[in-house]
């Protein structure tokens, strides 16, 4: 014991500092899983116990807003550095024939389009505007104003949760139902397969 007094006594006052820190951390992980053990069984939490999850909740209340508005600014530095349109245009390129293959499909089944679509030559045209659209699209997402652009908006978004983050708005937010699954936005019904 004598030997374990000589070495805190070594310790510089941050080394002193995460041991506290680990010794807390552990004791917090050890209550969190007793009390759950002891729960299922039907017992209660010791006293002890009870005061070591109220520790360790009143810390996470205190540390989780100032980690997350740090890891928010990491994700903002981040994002910036990025060419996410690059990353989408390359994806279009690499599967072109099936998106355009996808175009031509969704088009046919458009409920609007099915007078247009008795008309002669309709699949050289939907096949055209669906070329036509893609390499549009491809060129504009290889464009560096478009990573700009994008680059700004996720940007934006960012200071903007960090904002509702320090601002705590997010707690005051009612939860919301879950979306109802229709054909519109759903899984694709066995009609659409045919």
């Amino acid at each position: 014991m004598e030997r374990f007094g000589v070495w805190l006594e070594e310790l510089s006052v941050w080394q002193l500092i995460v041991l506290v820190f680990f010794v807390l951390l552990v004791l917090a992980v050890g209550s969190a899983f007793l009390t759950r053990s002891l729960v299922r069984r039907g017992l209660r939490t010791p006293w002890g116990m009870r005061k070591i999850n109220r520790l360790r909740n009143w810390v996470i209340r205190l540390v989780k807003r100032p980690i997350t508005i740090m890891v928010l600014d990491e994700v903002a530095d981040v994002i910036q550095t990025g060419h996410y349109t690059r990353n989408i245009s390359d994806a279009l390129i690499e599967n072109h024939d099936e998106v355009k293959q996808l175009v031509a499909e969704k088009v046919r089944r458009d409920p609007n389009v099915r007078l247009i679509g008795l008309l002669p030559g309709y699949d050289t045209v939907i096949s055209e505007v669906s070329e036509t659209t893609l390499r549009v699209l491809i060129e504009m997402l290889g464009d560096p104003r478009m990573d700009e652009l994008i680059s700004d908006l996720l940007r934006n978004n960012i200071q903007q949760i960090k904002k509702a983050v320090r601002d705590r708005d997010h707690e005051h937010v009612p939860v919301h139902a879950p979306p109802e699954i229709t054909p519109a936005n759903g899984p694709p019904t066995p009609q659409d397969a045919s």
